[in-house]
């Protein structure tokens, strides 16, 4: 229990009524009242017995004060970033208002708006609160019991207890991307996306169906014995080749952990990662996923849209940790777990310190897969570019920037010509840049 500020103020008003019982007998003699000293110290011992009485019986009376029970309600999973409600239910059986303060203990790494609140329990009847949280990094995250602050009777007195239970919630990547991108047909992405998904006619890897010779359609089409049949000319349609393999290498390692707005670089790498999932799933190909470099998470290939949830459910948790990124570990560690060909994207931030490790492991996997490295570029190089130069500093900036750029496009330069698929992009556009060049992958039959 803790004094209010009732008792506060009841506490100087007996201590002035005692010092001015002791002091009447130090003032001069003028001022000194003798006759009031009796009656001073009287009243003071009255008050003192009385405030002594009030406050044992109130802080008596607010311990046995029966607890109320309080439930929470949230979204057992939260998306990254998104602004989610918390509603508290707080029930109880008293027969007179209740002041009371209400603290929620959310996850330290959340943000919330209004999760300290007042109210008054009003008699027989059940109270409901609101506040907002947003989560700020993925994986298990814990909400604590509620804390509350009752006020006893004569108001002297604030009980804190802790009611109620703590609750888990699941933070997973932000997504909203995804769902967004489910709503849209294939023929809409164009326009909403900005995915270059191109209409074509004849060409892919899959019989799909004869039809009538259509304008544009190329000689090599023609089904000759289906022509000399009907004696018109008819045509081979193709559509892209399903039931191919996609495997993702993310990289958790230190370089990951840099950060574009509130988001890091693992959480942006996600992200494009699902989005590119979602798209291929629909398209009948089977996705699987390798992380390394922190937690090592390994899915083996699942085809289906609704095992998206089982990509979503092996990622949420992973955290970029502070070590260095082998990757060529992790690239035979998925050539020994995975023998199929299949198109492998890495998802990492490489710097030109990088390509003497990784240039002879990608090397090694382009002997079995297709290769494709998506390579996370730091929004704020481009941005030094564009400031004004007015000192020796801003020039020694601007060279080094351009220099390091200069660089990273070298290595790009490099893979090209090695036969790896390249994606250049910064950590917003990524999703995008990403599936993309997906669908360039499967337009060429490159699989």
């Amino acid at each position: 229990m803790r004094p209010t500020k009732r008792l506060f103020w009841f506490a100087i008003g007996w201590t002035l009524l005692g010092l001015a019982a002791a002091l009447n007998n130090w003032l001069p003699g003028p001022w000194s009242q003798p006759d009031w000293q009796p009656q001073l110290e009287k009243i003071w011992q009255i008050s003192s017995a009385t405030l002594v009485f009030l406050l044992l019986f109130d802080g008596i009376m607010v311990r046995r004060t029966p607890l109320p029970t309080v439930r929470r309600a949230h979204s057992e999973s939260l998306a990254l970033g998104v602004w989610s409600k918390v509603e508290l239910q707080i029930l109880h059986r008293y027969r007179r208002p209740m002041p009371i303060e209400i603290h929620d203990h959310y996850p330290a790494d959340f943000e919330a708006e209004h999760p300290h609140q007042h109210c008054t329990l009003q008699p027989h009847r059940g109270t409901e609160i609101q506040y907002r949280v947003r989560a700020r990094q993925r994986g298990n995250r814990h909400f604590g019991r509620t804390d509350l602050l009752l006020r006893s009777s004569l108001g002297f007195w604030q009980r804190r207890v802790l009611v109620g239970d703590g609750s888990l919630v699941k933070v997973f990547p932000n997504f909203a991307a995804v769902s967004n991108y489910a709503m849209m047909s294939m023929e809409q992405q164009s326009s909403q996306l900005g995915i270059r998904l191109q209409q074509r006619r004849g060409e892919g890897m899959e019989f799909q169906q004869l039809r009538e010779f259509r304008q544009g359609d190329s000689l090599r089409q023609i089904d000759w014995n289906a022509t000399a049949r009907r004696h018109k000319l008819i045509s081979k349609e193709y559509q892209d080749e399903k039931d191919q393999q996609i495997l993702f290498l993310v990289d958790c390692g230190r370089r990951m952990r840099s950060k574009d707005g509130d988001h890091s670089h693992l959480d942006h790498a996600l992200n494009a990662m699902l989005l590119m999932s979602y798209a291929a799933l629909k398209q009948g190909d089977a996705v699987g996923l390798l992380s390394f470099g922190g937690d090592e998470r390994w899915l083996k290939p699942v085809k289906g849209i609704a095992n998206l949830s089982k990509i979503l459910n092996c990622v949420y948790d992973v955290d970029a940790s502070t070590r260095a990124s082998d990757y060529n570990t992790a690239i035979r560690g998925l050539m020994t777990r995975h023998q199929k060909r299949a198109l492998v994207v890495l998802l990492s931030n490489i710097r030109d310190e990088n390509v003497d490790d990784l240039q002879p492991a990608l090397t090694l996997l382009q002997k079995k897969h297709l290769v494709m490295v998506a390579n996370l570029e730091e929004p704020e190089l481009h941005e030094l570019l564009e400031k004004p130069i007015h000192q020796f500093r801003d020039a020694l900036l601007y060279t080094g920037t351009k220099l390091y750029l200069e660089r990273r496009q070298a290595i790009t330069q490099s893979f090209n010509h090695s036969g790896i698929h390249t994606v250049n992009s910064t950590p917003q556009t990524m999703p995008v840049a990403l599936i993309n060049k997906y669908f360039e992958v499967k337009r060429e039959g490159l699989l």
